[in-house]
Formats: C-alpha cells, sequence, structure tokens
C-alpha cells in the first residue's frame, strides 16, 4: 500500500498563474487548517499536506474561496514522506510564494522515562525533521527566484525547558533557533523567515499529547483562528517572529529572563499530570 494519497479526481477550476501559491503541512485540523484558510482568503492556491485523511475535506472546503487547491495525505515524520511533498511541489511546477511548516505533535501524560520511546522519536521525526528537510527541500528554490515567504511554527515552550513533555518543549527550542539562523543566512536574497510562537491553543493537541490532566490544559486558551491570523500578518509584513496574545508574551519574556533551572520547574508545574502530584 501506498505511504501516501493524494485527493480523487474530483473536478475544479484550473489554477490561475497570476495567483500566488502556498504549501500547508499539519493542515487538516488546528492552527494549520486556519493558516490555510487564511492563504486562500487571501488568494493564494493551496497545497495542503497531512497524515490523516481529513485533509482531502480541507481541500474541498478552500476552492469554495475561488482558490485552486489540492491535497497530499503523507506522513511528514518519514524522509519518504518529505520527499513526496517536495516532489508533488515540482510536479506543480509553481514558485512557492509561501511555504508554512506547521505539522508537529506533542508526548505528554507522564515523564520521559515513562512513556514510549517510540513516540518520542517520531515526535522529533516530525516537528523537527520535515521541517529541516523541506526547508532544505524548497527554500532554495525561493532564495534563486529572489522571492518567497517562510512560516514555521515554533512555540512559547520554546522559551524554556519542558519537563512532562520534554521532547515537545526541546523540538520547539530546537526550530525555534533552526527559524532565526535561516532567517540570517537568506537575508538580502528576497526570502524571509517567520517564526510563529502560539502558546496554549484550542485545538486538539492536548488530547493527542496525552496531556488533558494538566492544569495548561484546563487553562486559558487562544482560538487557532486568531492565531493563525497573525501568524499570516506576520509572515506578509516579514517579521522575524510573533508571539501571539500578551499572556503568551509575558511567559516568553520570563523564559528567556530566568535561569533554565527555574524556568523549567515553572514549565513543568503547568504540564505535570495531575494525578502526580
Amino acid at each position: 500500500m501506498s505511504t501516501s494519497e493524494s485527493t480523487p479526481g474530483i473536478p475544479t477550476q484550473a489554477a490561475d498563474p497570476a495567483h500566488r501559491f502556498a504549501v500547508v503541512t499539519g493542515a487538516s485540523s488546528g492552527i494549520g487548517l486556519e493558516l490555510a484558510r487564511q492563504f486562500a482568503q487571501n488568494g493564494f492556491d493551496v497545497l495542503v499536506a497531512a497524515e490523516d485523511d481529513g485533509i482531502d475535506a480541507v481541500a474541498q472546503e478552500l476552492r469554495g474561496t475561488g482558490q485552486h487547491a489540492e491535497a497530499l495525505r503523507v506522513d511528514l515524520a518519514t524522509t519518504a514522506g518529505t520527499e513526496e511533498l517536495a516532489l508533488r511541489i515540482r510536479t506543480i511546477g509553481r514558485p512557492v510564494d509561501a511555504l508554512a511548516l506547521n505539522a508537529g505533535v506533542g508526548v505528554g501524560g507522564g515523564a520521559f522515562l515513562e512513556t514510549p520511546l517510540e513516540d518520542h522519536m517520531r515526535l522529533i521525526d516530525l516537528n523537527v525533521g520535515h521541517v529541516v528537510r523541506l526547508a532544505r527541500l524548497v527554500v532554495p528554490a525561493m532564495v534563486t527566484r529572489g522571492a518567497g515567504r517562510v512560516l514555521v511554527t515554533s512555540s512559547v515552550a520554546a522559551s524554556m525547558p519542558g519537563p512532562w513533555y520534554a521532547t515537545y518543549a526541546a523540538s520547539k527550542a530546537f526550530v525555534q533557533s533552526f527559524a532565526e539562523a535561516l532567517r540570517v543566512e537568506v537575508q538580502g536574497t528576497g526570502v524571509t523567515v517567520t517564526a510563529l510562537q502560539p502558546g496554549p491553543t484550542d485545538t486538539e493537541f492536548f488530547a493527542r499529547a496525552g496531556m488533558e490532566d494538566t492544569k495548561v490544559a484546563g487553562g486559558k486558551k487562544d482560538d487557532p483562528a486568531k492565531v493563525a491570523a497573525q501568524g499570516f500578518k506576520a509572515l506578509m509584513d516579514g517579521d522575524d517572529h510573533v508571539v501571539v496574545g500578551l499572556r503568551n508574551k509575558g511567559q516568553v519574556l520570563t523564559g528567556n529572563a530566568l535561569p533554565d533551572a527555574a524556568g523549567a520547574r515553572i514549565h513543568g508545574s503547568m504540564t505535570k499530570p495531575q494525578d502526580e502530584d
């Protein structure tokens, strides 16, 4: 069986070469879905990618905005999956005006030593691996063309160590650093790189990560549509990063100011399962 599926042959409007073209990963739900909607509502044709079959419905919805949209069902936690997405982009044959590297998962619900190693390794392959691979496979063409925008979904969790979801926080620290470094490397080429740093957001993240029994899961969460709108604006403005919400900006400032040991204790108090107390 193939590792990926594309949208069935549903008659759609032809792609307009005058439209800009965006690629969004992890677009079947949450922030990724809202980012895809932002692109379509602002005149972009969109290629959306995710592992689950809900991605086909997303492409169909986006066509309702009058934009051309395609879906690729693919496992971006694998090298083969990211290469398949890169091949689809090349096959479409259009310049990528915007690349939103959003796909990611969390692993929580217990200490690192108590949770399955394979879950953490898959998190690293998706949260970190697909960002690095796709950036390397797609961004060079942007640089050659002298135009393009890259949005990397990081997190406020990048600002301090995250006990009880240690690999997630570490993965976001990696992509935050990677995005900032890549931005400097491509400066002056016409390509910009923006890091989106949301805080707790009202998505399926906590349920999927096994973190429903935590203080952070029970607290105030941001609207993913609002997060995506601010991320899209920052991307189009060419900003280096955007932290969504005053509360989250305060967390980032605190995390940057505190010693790592103190930050880890504060962070852990919010992400520790309540039955561990």
